[in-house]
């Protein structure tokens, strides 16, 4: 997950570095095509089945993350990386949510309280202030965290359901590619595109294949809650890349939220083993 989460770190600064060129639409569909295309040659060159069993999940969990995916680029787009970031990474506080009282799953109170630090954390790391013309792009990081946690229960699901990584990320990719040609033709133009365009293009789906290939093996070999607070490292990861890339200085409180990010998530795993994951009702 760790890994993951630095691989979406350079995915976002990608989308952010794309924005300034390319519509949302474009860098959508840019990010599944790529990943598409690269895990299909994989699937060809190793001749893997695609048929599955699991098509429902897939279906889900392939809705859901391109909205997901959809908000979260034109948030990026809108306002700051650091508060896009965050917002997004909500998701972990509403999964524990949806285990709790939708799939009624055993969970500690104090886990709850490990995933609230967490988030306070990230609010002291990053101190993300909106301007009144920036709300929407608020409003739209803050969908992509809530959607985001049906994807990672469904990507849960999957694995529990010996559904292999690849496969997965292929259907998800597929979706976000077929998904984002309408998106593209209806809200977006189409640019054209010169080498640095091209790097961009295809960082943000490389970058993203792999992060959704970490992040896949995550859920399925992990506590879906303690896998889950460590995605915040992806906030980490994103300041770090601020201050190489843009000059951003962090301030003594931006540190501390660091030290209390990490106290959350090793926290977190702690609670989480001694809380057993039942299996979901879904077919």
């Amino acid at each position: 997950m760790v890994a993951a989460s630095f691989l979406f770190a350079c995915m976002g600064v990608c989308v952010k570095l794309g924005s300034q060129v390319f519509s949302s639409g474009e860098l959508v569909f840019a990010r599944g095509a790529v990943a598409t295309l690269l895990l299909g040659g994989y699937i060809m060159v190793r001749r893997l089945p695609l048929a599955t069993p699991l098509w429902r999940s897939h279906l889900v969990r392939g809705c859901a993350g391109f909205v997901a995916l959809v908000a979260y680029f034109y948030a990026i787009g809108m306002i700051p990386l650091a508060a896009a970031v965050t917002l997004s990474y909500t998701s972990p506080l509403f999964l524990a949510a949806l285990l709790a009282f939708w799939m009624r799953e055993p969970v500690r109170p104090m886990l709850y309280g490990a995933l609230a630090l967490g988030f306070v954390g990230i609010a002291m790391l990053l101190q993300p202030t909106l301007a009144r013309e920036q709300w929407l792009g608020g409003v739209l990081g803050l969908v992509s965290g809530v959607v985001s946690s049906v994807a990672y229960l469904n990507v849960r699901y999957l694995g529990e359901r010996g559904e292999p990584e690849w496969r997965t990320v292929f259907y998800f990719s597929l979706f976000s590619m077929l998904g984002g040609v309408p998106w593209l033709l209806a809200f977006g133009s189409v640019h054209t595109v010169d080498a640095r365009g091209w790097g961009l293009l295809f960082g943000v789906g490389a970058f993203g294949a792999s992060a959704q290939l970490c992040m896949t093996a995550a859920y399925k070999r992990g506590k879906t809650l303690a896998t889950a607070s460590l995605a915040y490292t992806t906030v980490v990861f994103s300041s770090l890349f601020g201050m190489l890339l843009w000059g951003e200085v962090l301030v003594p409180l931006a540190w501390s939220g660091i030290a209390i990010i990490v106290a959350g998530g090793v926290a977190a795993m702690a609670l989480s083993r001694s809380a057993p994951v039942a299996p979901t009702e879904q077919d």
